[in-house]
C-alpha cells in the first residue's frame, strides 16, 4: 500500500523522472534480480559437486562470470550481488569494460579481477598484460614472453597454461606430454606467476569422455606439483558441464550463459 501511495505521488510531481526512478529502486529491492538468482543457484550447484570430489581434499571452486558481449551494466549488477571474478574472451571488449567499471576494482567486500581466457595473440599480449589480472590461455613460449615484457610496474600475471587434453586440431594448447616443458620455461620468467592449467575440453554428452578429459588434467597438476610447481589452479569446466569438471577436480570453472543468457551478438573465434 505504502508504494502504490509512493507511485501516486510521483504520478503528481513535477519531478516525475526523479519520483519514478525512487519507486523502481524500491521495487527493484523486493524482486531478486534474474542475475543474482542465477548466481545463487549454480553456487549452490558448486558447493554440491564440490562436496562430491574425486579428490583427497575437497577443493575450493571460484566461479568466473563469462561476461562476454554483454554491457557493463550487468556486469555491475553481477558485481553487487556478489560476484568478484569475470571472464572476457576479445581484448578490446574487455578493456572497454575494465576501463568503464575501474571504480569496481577497490571494494570494501573486495574488488573486481579481470580473467582473460580467450586465445591469446602476440599482438594483443601488451594489452592484456596491462589491463587484465589473469590470462588463461598460454600455450607457446613468445606469448609468455611477450607477456612477461609487457608487465611492467605490476604484480605479476597470473597465468594458466592452456591444455589441448582432446588433442582436437581446432583448439590451441599445448599437448599433455608437452605442459612439463612449457611450465619450466614460464616459471622462469618474472613478471609471471604459473598458476595451473586450463583446458576446453570435446563438446561432448558422453559422461565417460568428459570425466576421462577432466581427470587427465587432474593428474597433469599432479605432475607439475610433483616436479616441483607451486601450482593450486585447474581452470576447466563450462555451463554444460561444471558439476563434472569439479568432480574431476577443478577449482575455477567458467560460466556465461548460464548466469548472464545467451550471448547477445555472436563473434567469430569465440572458445567459451
Amino acid at each position: 500500500m505504502l508504494h502504490l501511495l509512493h507511485v501516486a505521488q510521483c504520478e503528481r510531481s513535477s519531478q516525475n523522472v526523479l519520483c519514478n526512478n525512487q519507486v523502481y529502486l524500491r521495487l527493484s529491492r523486493l524482486i531478486m534480480s534474474p542475475i543474482k538468482a542465477n548466481l545463487q543457484h549454480i553456487q549452490r550447484a558448486i558447493s554440491i559437486a564440490s562436496a562430491m570430489g574425486s579428490t583427497q581434499s575437497k577443493q575450493q571452486v571460484s566461479l568466473i562470470a563469462v561476461s562476454k558481449t554483454k554491457p557493463s551494466a550487468l556486469v555491475r549488477e553481477a558485481f553487487a550481488a556478489g560476484q568478484r571474478f569475470f571472464g572476457e574472451n576479445y581484448v578490446q571488449e574487455g578493456i572497454a569494460k575494465i576501463v568503464e567499471l575501474n571504480d569496481l576494482r577497490v571494494s570494501d567486500t573486495g574488488g573486481i579481477e579481470w580473467h582473460f581466457i580467450g586465445p591469446l595473440q602476440s599482438n594483443k599480449a601488451r594489452l592484456v598484460a596491462q589491463h587484465f589480472d589473469w590470462a588463461h590461455g598460454v600455450d607457446r613460449l613468445k606469448i609468455a614472453e611477450a607477456l612477461d615484457r609487457n608487465r611492467v610496474g605490476l604484480p605479476p600475471l597470473n597465468i594458466c597454461i592452456q591444455v589441448n587434453v582432446s588433442a582436437e586440431q581446432s583448439k590451441g594448447g599445448v599437448m599433455p606430454d608437452e605442459v612439463l616443458d612449457l611450465a619450466s620455461q614460464v616459471a622462469t620468467l618474472p613478471g609471471l606467476k604459473l598458476r595451473g592449467l586450463m583446458t576446453i575440453i570435446e563438446n561432448t554428452q558422453d559422461e565417460a569422455t568428459q570425466r576421462a578429459q577432466f581427470g587427465t588434467m587432474r593428474k597433469l597438476q599432479q605432475r607439475l606439483i610433483a616436479n616441483g610447481f607451486e601450482v593450486d589452479t585447474l581452470s576447466m569446466g563450462m555451463s554444460q558441464d561444471f558439476r563434472i569438471a569439479i568432480e574431476e577436480g577443478a577449482t575455477m570453472v567458467r560460466i556465461g550463459s548460464a548466469i548472464f543468457g545467451e550471448r547477445d551478438v555472436a563473434k567469430p573465434g569465440s572458445t567459451i
